[in-house]
């Protein structure tokens, strides 16, 4: 036999080399960590942003709607100090699936790496998550200690050869905390059952709106009115000074209105005028502070994956508020209200809390019903992305204008928070609901219900969901024992052309309250015609006011709920001064 010659074995390695080469194609960015930036390794995610439009950095141009940019992730475990990291095509993305898919040219690039924290929780899980919020509402283009590169104009070939070197230089800056003023306080408390789950100290807040006349009136004792949504940095809605008269006014793409800025100044100051007057009743409205790893506010609900904060809210921070500012400390004296996810929070807070609150103003709330989860039916769908067809597949919607134009498909939410963030840590709206809602997975992090490419819905997961969190069925479920608790105490409003579509499920929780029985539902349900999302129960006057009208308009009704219902020798004359 013949013995192989040396070119023969030089053929072979040339033959290897190429192959190898082929299997490992040009990264298209090096991103570059410099040593002066971190002490450590880091975990995280990293994100490389591209966009053409000059106008803001593209760390600020990744939405829902069509005017998003384009958005790319990569999970990084360990990346040491001083060292570079490949970004290859194949990174997926958001609209875009892939790098491959962006037309030659020139673009604006960015890139950023979203920090996350080890966390050895009380179960004995270890997860790496992002931090606990500092100051921002957990959002990773404003997070404090988030790293990430200038802009830079490059012109991409995703189909060439060309390696672009993108350097992280920047750091976000930690985020000033509020001032306290004669009207506003601000307070934080360690909560032990948070902090036993977390294993690491876990605090909530709260901004507390003061009476009229606090200091003047040591005697008085109050009732509490707790304004639920998302993470507010202060107390929202709320201004001494009048309007900035030199304000330049900006132009809402929301509403098209030219000046809201303005008009939103004027609604708080007109807001503190009716708060100081005369005839105001005097009582204490609280905004909460409770975001969790995985968005910026837990939903105030007992979960398998974010903690107790339903009983930590509810029986730990409330009651702290209430010893500290004199509330009156007892559920007859105490309401709900708040809009789409604050107004979720505020039913399911009466719901699982009926002994504790006197009455919920819940306004265009996420999902109440299950079988209508925005545009799915959790109950018989098998797909969360396509409506189920032997011969095409067409993708659910996920919003609309109020014409009834759709904007993003659900198919495509999952896209851009899955691009953010894998196990669901993008601190995204819809994989929160998933997280909220959904069992801890195997693997300690949230276990979702579909699969975030497919689609295919997983049933055991959708079962434990509704038997929770569904509200609607588990009044359904309860109701002789919730039923009695509960009159006087609900009422939703939800426009008819909800941005969501969560005007469906209120439409199913409307039909089951009207059909109860002992007792009979004396809820009150409300909508709006032709209002899109945040209508909260003004039927003359457009929503780009009502929304911001939330603390003063449901107040007479809360008076008559008191004068109503209140127990014999409760303190109804000490507040009204």
């Amino acid at each position: 036999m013949k013995r192989p010659t040396f070119f023969w074995w030089l053929g072979l390695c040339v033959a290897l080399l190429v192959a190898s080469c082929e299997k490992a194609p040009t990264p298209l960015f090096t991103v570059r960590l410099p040593e002066h930036l971190s002490q450590q390794p880091l975990d995280g995610r990293l994100l490389v942003l591209i966009s053409n439009n000059a106008e803001q950095e593209p760390r600020f141009q990744i939405s829902n709607g069509p005017e998003t940019q384009l958005i790319f992730g990569m999970d990084v475990h360990q990346w040491q100090p001083g060292t570079d990291l490949e970004v290859h095509p194949d990174v997926p993305g958001y609209p875009l699936q892939t790098f491959g898919d962006i037309p030659a040219s020139t673009y604006q690039v960015q890139t950023l790496f979203y920090k996350y924290e080890t966390y050895v929780r009380g179960d004995g899980e270890v997860l790496l998550l992002p931090p606990m919020d500092k100051g921002e509402g957990i959002q990773w283009n404003l997070t404090p200690g988030n790293l990430f590169s200038q802009p830079q104009p490059i012109a991409l070939d995703p189909s060439g050869k060309t390696n672009h070197l993108l350097e992280l230089t920047e750091e976000i800056p930690p985020i000033p905390a509020p001032e306290d003023t004669k009207y506003i306080k601000h307070i934080r408390m360690r909560s032990e059952l948070l902090s036993e789950f977390w294993g690491r100290d876990v605090y909530l807040g709260a901004h507390v709106l003061l009476p009229e006349g606090f200091d003047q009136h040591p005697e008085a004792r109050y009732p509490l009115a707790i304004f639920h949504g998302h993470y507010p940095h202060d107390f929202s809605g709320f201004r001494e000074d009048p309007p900035d008269p030199d304000l330049q006014p900006d132009t809402s793409a929301r509403f098209g209105i030219s000046g809201y800025n303005k008009i939103v100044q004027q609604e708080a100051h007109d807001f503190y005028k009716k708060w100081t007057s005369k005839d105001f009743p005097r009582m204490l409205i609280i905004e909460i502070q409770h975001p969790t790893p995985f968005f910026d506010d837990s939903y105030a609900v007992n979960s398998a994956n974010t903690g107790p904060y339903g009983d930590a809210i509810t029986y730990e921070l409330i009651p702290y508020i209430e010893q500290q500012f004199r509330g009156i400390g007892e559920g007859w004296a105490r309401f709900l209200y708040g809009g789409s996810t604050g107004g979720w929070i505020a039913l399911a807070n009466q719901v699982f809390y009926p002994d504790e609150y006197n009455g919920c103003f819940s306004a265009c709330p996420d999902p109440i019903d299950f079988r209508a989860f925005t545009l799915l039916n959790l109950f018989t769908d098998k797909n969360a992305y396509y409506v189920e067809s032997p011969w095409k597949r067409t993708e659910i919607p996920r919003s609309r204008d109020t014409d009834g134009y759709v904007t993003v498909t659900l198919r495509e939410v999952q896209q851009k928070e899955q691009a953010i963030g894998t196990k669901g840590r993008s601190c995204g709206q819809r994989d929160v609901w998933l997280t909220t809602f959904g069992p801890k997975g195997e693997d300690g992090y949230p276990k979702h219900p579909w699969d975030k490419v497919t689609g295919e819905i997983d049933t055991s997961v959708v079962r434990y969901m509704i038997e929770n969190y569904d509200l609607r069925y588990i009044l359904e479920r309860d109701w002789a024992t919730l039923g009695p608790k509960l009159q006087g105490k609900i009422k939703i409003y939800v426009g008819d052309m909800d941005n969501s579509y969560l005007n469906n499920a209120v439409v199913y929780m409307e039909n089951f309250l009207k059909s109860t029985t002992s007792p009979q539902s004396d809820a009150f349900v409300d909508y709006g015609d032709g209002f899109g999302h945040c209508w909260n129960g003004d039927h003359d006057h457009p929503n780009y006011l009502t929304r911001l009208r939330y603390n003063w308009m449901y107040v007479p009704q809360m008076l008559k709920r008191m004068e109503d219902t209140a127990p014999p020798g409760a303190d109804l004359s000490s507040w009204r001064y």
